[in-house]
């Protein structure tokens, strides 16, 4: 039978912090497997690990900095020297591998390497049943394509470092590792079910168009053979010249572009981060030329009550006694709704019932729906259910 436990602090020590998380979340586990740690920036990470392992022993952790908090059963945590947040799982019919590694010269290199690594250390040479990914925000589906060339397709949740206000500040960690580029894995082999609904939980407008140029990866320069952000603008009656730089990232949080699957299931949301001065948006997400972009709708309101929506789909998903959550869901998201961050704390510990649950606001999500293959976003849910 799986076990967990939910532990946090904002002492205003770092070490003490995980320190006094851990104790709390290894309470009555005969025998932790993982250790999810979420901290912040604002934190000294490495002294946040030691004073977490000075509890947890040897068993594996893995985690990653969260923008601006974190939530769990007692409510939304943060405070002005930091916090801290623990779900440790235990479960002595699974067995689970972490591995870490900085970026390397090959994004998808290093996703091979870090594969073969966390099967090694699960004492195992098969694929895990799914796998939980961190990586810094820039190349996660390269990551992603390099640890599928090692195990297959499974099942990815999971969600990128962030940090409180897009600076790059944040750190990516397990046990031995503290670093702001690159990726971490946790394997699991269990026989027992997980659920991941993947989600961004926005309405499509009538305003679509296609890709006609872009730069790199995730710069979006021209729809329909027009600047980004003219398109843009024609779409939202906006002007665009009040698109220009930050003003874009919290103008699209209500009002995101999106992309569908090749079957239409899911609607990957990209997220305009940043408008330059030559009209291109900078995306939060791979973009591919001659593909179809959406211009997403969400009130606040709306963002808010997905939350509750989408955890209720999980635990019909998963169709039986949950054991934890690790619910992942976006910085961006979190800014648009604000000082309303309680009312989302208040869903999710109701519809979570009593069981241990941590989220955690990340700056791209991970997930997977109706077969389709794993994929990355900005501004979605991803919300994981573990069977009991």
């Amino acid at each position: 039978m799986l076990k967990s436990n939910v532990g946090w602090s904002t002492n205003v020590d770092s070490y003490t912090q995980g320190k006094e998380s851990a104790a709390k979340a290894v309470v009555d586990l005969v025998q932790t497997k993982v250790a999810f740690l979420y901290t912040s920036v604002d934190c000294d990470v490495e002294k946040v690990l030691e004073g977490a392992k000075s509890e947890l022993g040897t068993a594996p952790i893995i985690g990653c900095t969260s923008s601006a908090g974190i939530i769990v059963p007692d409510g939304f945590i943060s405070s002005d020297h930091g916090f801290t947040g623990i779900l440790a799982l235990g479960d002595p019919e699974m067995e689970v591998g972490v591995a870490s590694s900085t970026r390397g010269e090959d994004p998808r290199e290093t996703g091979r390497k870090v594969a073969m690594e966390a099967m090694k250390n699960a004492g195992r040479t098969d694929a895990p049943a799914y796998f939980y990914m961190v990586a810094s925000p820039a190349e996660e589906e390269f990551y992603i394509k390099g640890i599928e060339d090692v195990i297959g397709r499974v099942p990815v949740f999971g969600g990128s470092a962030a940090d409180n206000t897009v600076e790059g500040k944040w750190s990516i960690y397990t046990n031995d590792k503290v670093f702001s580029d690159g990726v971490a894995v946790a394997f699991f082999y269990t026989d027992k079910k997980m659920a991941n609904v993947y989600t961004g939980a926005y309405h499509e407008t009538t305003n679509s168009g296609v890709i006609t140029k872009i730069k790199g990866n995730r710069t979006l320069v021209e729809i329909d053979g027009v600047s980004a952000q003219r398109k843009y603008a024609s779409w939202t009656g906006k002007k665009a010249k009040d698109l220009e730089g930050d003003n874009l990232l919290v103008t699209t949080i209500t009002a995101p572009l999106g992309v569908k699957d090749r079957l239409g299931d899911l609607i990957a949301i990209r997220h305009p981060m940043y408008g330059n001065k030559d009209g291109s948006m900078n995306i939060g997400a791979n973009l591919a030329v001659n593909t179809a972009v959406i211009q997403m709708e969400a009130t606040v309101d709306e963002l808010i009550n997905s939350t509750g929506k989408t955890l209720k789909e999980t635990n019909k998903m998963l169709g039986e006694e949950v054991g934890a959550y690790l619910l992942v869901h976006c910085g961006g998201r979190r800014l648009g709704i604000g000082d309303r961050i309680d009312e989302v704390a208040k869903q999710l510990k109701k519809e979570a019932n009593g069981v241990p649950f941590m989220t955690i606001f990340t700056f791209g999500e991970y997930g997977v729906k109706d077969h389709g293959a794993n994929t990355t976003g900005g501004l979605m849910l991803s919300f994981t259910a573990f069977a009991k």
